[in-house]
């Protein structure tokens, strides 16, 4: 066995046997400081495993094909950095909390899905995994088992089914259109796809599918509320990893060199502007997770932006820069979420530690010079153009500073009620080394990035290009904090809010038709009245033709 296979099978099945281990409930129970290791193999992986060598493993009936590509070996590694952090800060803010266990077993169960689906390298296996990573969030969203949570859950877990359902049919699309023995591989999906006789179905089921998974506007909703009830530690998984699959899935299936050029404007369209209005939405916000998540959404929606130029102008570049934009988000707000329970456990006094570098990496999101999100915007900056997307991109950049600072203000006010509380090493560690790792692993991979000109992203031109939006942000981050208390009162998860009659009518009209169900399941002759309607039915069928 090569170091490649056994890098790519550590990282999946270390995860997984832990996962099996707890089955039994001692070492379950037991599990909790564990958890830091489990992705240790993944971030292995994503620096020493070869790119591009498919492996295949088990038998004809039941294979299981890896493989890692360069966007995934960027997502995987950072990936793993932020799971690995996030479970030594796992250890100690869940340590005396009730569920121990069943936070290990959820958390573990995602971790291995989050893995997964970055070097899965079949349909299938990709499948199962994403499902695997929709259960174990479910578990890490209701993990607190108050109402709001259970219902965040409950809205995570439904929209997670969608999603997966208008992906297995685009998957099954896609294996009907392949030749034959070809129709399992992810490799070969593309090719598939541009010349299906389905193709525009397909392209309609990936992008509502992983379009969901990623949280797009106007199907973002459950985001907000599922890392808003979440606890700290897997808010900042949820958010920074998590999300990421449908990243992975996009960059992987969509023919981004041959698909039609109306599918990926539209694509562009709908990021961006999904990327302003979530600015909007989330400077209404008072809680600092609850910003935070509507950031996410926003900068997915760049991200999703990005593959869409990449596909409306056949530019295959596109998937190495979405993946190194996204990288970047993993490191800077998976580090931003961990800082909210650190500033919870921190008195007034103690908090300027806290909220230098949570500056940095707020503002670093913005674009500021010589920060991650400045290397970032750079690298996007020759797909975005200099059009209409080009300008978008611009605001959602003074929209992105503005909602950081937002929520600045409000990390500051969501401290300890002792001023001299400080928080102890197992959560201020892993926050200053996610910290850290946003701060310097950008520079890392942008200085091995082929046609990456530093002295160009260094030059006075590119630096203000990225100063000026950080000013006009920061001029209307002061004038909210001045009209602060005249701000429209949205709560969170907005739209979902809006669909509250809806959802009453259907239940409603559920309840109905179970009352009339019961009814007639009373009466002798129900099922004689259902086959009499049917033939007639059928028979006008007849008649009609």
């Amino acid at each position: 066995m090569t170091s490649t296979a056994l890098l790519l099978l550590t990282t999946l099945g270390l995860p997984l046997a832990m996962l099996l281990a707890c089955l039994l409930q001692p070492l379950r129970d037991r599990m909790l400081p564990w958890l830091a290791l489990a992705p240790a193999p993944g971030l292995a992986a994503a620096f020493l495993a070869e790119r591009d060598q498919l492996l295949m493993f088990g038998n004809a009936r039941l294979p299981l094909a890896l493989e890692l590509d360069r966007p995934a070996g960027l997502l995987l590694g950072v990936a793993a950095l932020l799971w690995m952090a996030g479970g030594a800060y796992a250890a100690t803010y869940q340590r005396d909390q009730p569920g121990r266990g069943r936070f290990a077993v959820c958390w573990l169960m995602t971790l291995t899905g989050c893995v997964g689906v970055f070097i899965a390298a079949d349909m299938p296996g990709f499948y199962a995994l994403l499902a695997l990573l929709s259960v174990g969030t479910t578990g890490l969203v209701m993990q607190e088992n108050t109402p709001r949570s259970t219902r965040a859950g409950a809205i995570y877990i439904g929209m997670a089914l969608l999603a997966e359902s208008l992906l297995l049919a685009g998957f099954v699309l896609i294996a009907a259109s392949a030749p034959p023995g070809q129709g399992m591989l992810i490799r070969d999906a593309a090719a598939s796809i541009v010349t299906s006789p389905w193709r525009d179905a397909i392209f309609a089921l990936l992008i509502g599918g992983f379009g969901i998974k990623a949280g797009l506007v106007p199907l973002h909703f459950w985001i907000p509320l599922a890392h808003g009830a979440a606890p700290v530690p897997a808010s900042a998984l949820l958010s920074g990893a998590v999300v990421k699959a449908s990243v992975i899935g996009l960059i992987r299936f969509m023919p981004i060199e041959s698909t039609p050029w109306a599918v990926g404007a539209a694509v562009t369209a709908i990021g961006l502007v999904g990327a302003l209005y979530a600015v909007a939405i989330g400077i209404t916000q008072s809680h600092p997770k609850t910003v935070l998540a509507y950031s996410s959404v926003s900068q997915m929606g760049v991200v999703i932006a990005i593959l869409g130029m990449g596909m409306a102008t056949g530019d295959g570049s596109a998937r190495l820069v979405a993946a190194f934009y996204a990288s970047n988000h993993v490191l800077s707000k998976g580090a931003l979420f961990l800082a909210v329970g650190v500033a919870a456990a921190t008195g007034s006094r103690r908090l300027w530690w806290l909220l230098v570098p949570a500056a940095i990496l707020s503002v670093g999101l913005g674009g500021l010079p010589l920060s991650g999100g400045a290397l970032t915007k750079y690298a996007a900056k020759g797909l975005m153009g200099e059009g209409l997307a080009g300008v978008m991109a611009t605001l959602s950049s003074i929209g992105t500073t503005l909602l950081m600072l937002h929520f600045l203000r409000r990390l500051k006010s969501f401290t300890s009620a002792d001023c001299e509380a400080r928080a102890g090493i197992g959560l201020n560690g892993p926050w200053l080394l996610m910290a850290l790792a946003s701060l310097v692993v950008p520079w890392v991979l942008a200085a091995r990035a082929p046609g990456y000109s530093l002295p160009d992203a260094l030059a006075p031109a590119a630096l203000w290009a990225a100063l000026w939006p950080i000013g006009i942000g920061t001029a209307l981050a002061l004038l909210l904090a001045r009209y602060w208390d005249a701000r429209p009162r949205i709560p969170e998860g907005d739209v979902v809010v809006m669909l509250g009659p809806l959802g009453r009518a259907g239940a409603w009209l559920g309840g109905l038709a179970e009352r009339a169900d019961t009814a007639l399941s009373h009466w002798a002759l129900a099922s004689v009245a259902v086959l009499a309607v049917a033939l007639l039915f059928g028979a006008g069928l007849v008649i009609g033709r």
